[in-house]
């Protein structure tokens, strides 16, 4: 185990909140107010831990199951941790939950008057995870992306005070980008999961098979396959991107920002060719930054 391996696993917390370094779009930046940073490193920092229990991917040494409750028999069942961990988000509400990322997410749900719904559409989405390995239609994984992006995005505008009809539709529309930006960077890793969130009718309409996808480089199919969804990841930025207009001040940047961030990370895949399968594009800082000033001037 390494040094970082080892400090995750007597620190769970520590190693969940590091994640977000790597993300597509800042989590909480330094010129955002100090009481929002918190609050939105503690809204991250359950959207983290939820994902990480779904794939699979939490610290060594089974110190998130002992957190939530779960016997050392249970530690490997997902379902199981995931049933534990919506139990002690109902805590949150009503009492004092077990795990310390819970308990740093009370102060932002009680300062915000946050509700439990967008936190249990994650937990549903991390369920689906579990018994659902693929996606027939292009609607089947937006229903998808209702419950693992979305209420990323409504919690965001909650904890900024800012929630209204329209901007929670535009929001909904950037959040369910930049989950098939995600899955389309993600595509070789998620196979390695079992899961394939291409639907199937639009690999069967572009000649992909399954085992197209476990290749080390992609065909012109594969490529095809993957210039499409990222076009639609594309309209859906450009539909949402008048969500940055609608606000002001640091918020405004930070929005711009999650938008930049899809369009950064499209970018990179077309730079690609819409080879996804040697591992994820990543793009870069002069691009990202590129992308905020044309989203803040409103010319996406």
């Amino acid at each position: 185990m390494t040094g970082t391996g080892t400090a995750r696993a007597l620190d769970p917390e520590r190693g969940i909140l590091d994640k977000a370094a790597g993300e597509n779009f800042p989590v909480a930046p330094f010129f955002l107010p100090r009481a929002w940073r918190t609050d939105l490193m503690a809204v991250y920092g359950f959207a983290r831990l939820v994902d990480d229990i779904g794939d699979g991917d939490l610290a060594p040494g089974g110190a998130d199951a002992r957190l939530l409750g779960v016997s050392p028999p249970d530690a490997e069942d997902r379902l199981v941790l995931l049933d534990a961990f919506e139990a002690d988000l109902s805590r949150v509400f009503d009492s004092t939950p077990r795990h310390p990322l819970l308990r740093r997410l009370q102060p932002a749900v009680r300062r915000c008057s946050l509700t439990p719904e967008p936190f249990l559409g994650l937990i549903a989405a991390n369920r689906q995870d579990q018994l659902v390995s693929r996606y027939e239609t292009y609607d089947d994984l937006l229903a998808y992306c209702e419950l693992s992006a979305n209420p990323v995005g409504r919690l965001v505008l909650s904890v900024t005070g800012t929630s209204t009809p329209e901007r929670i539709r535009r929001s909904d529309m950037i959040c369910t980008a930049l989950q098939i930006v995600e899955h389309l960077q993600d595509v070789a890793e998620d196979l390695g999961r079992d899961r394939i969130y291409l639907p199937a009718a639009d690999m069967k309409r572009f000649h992909v098979q399954e085992a197209d996808l476990a290749t080390k480089s992609a065909g012109a199919s594969v490529r095809a396959l993957i210039a499409y969804e990222a076009q639609r990841a594309r309209d859906l930025l450009n539909e949402g991107a008048p969500l940055v207009g609608s606000v002001h001040g640091r918020l405004k940047l930070l929005l711009a920002g999650f938008v930049a961030g899809g369009r950064a990370a499209v970018h990179a895949i077309a730079a690609a060719e819409y080879d996804v399968l040697p591992g994820p594009p990543e793009p870069g800082k002069v691009r990202l930054l590129r992308e905020v000033g044309v989203t803040l001037r409103g010319e996406g």
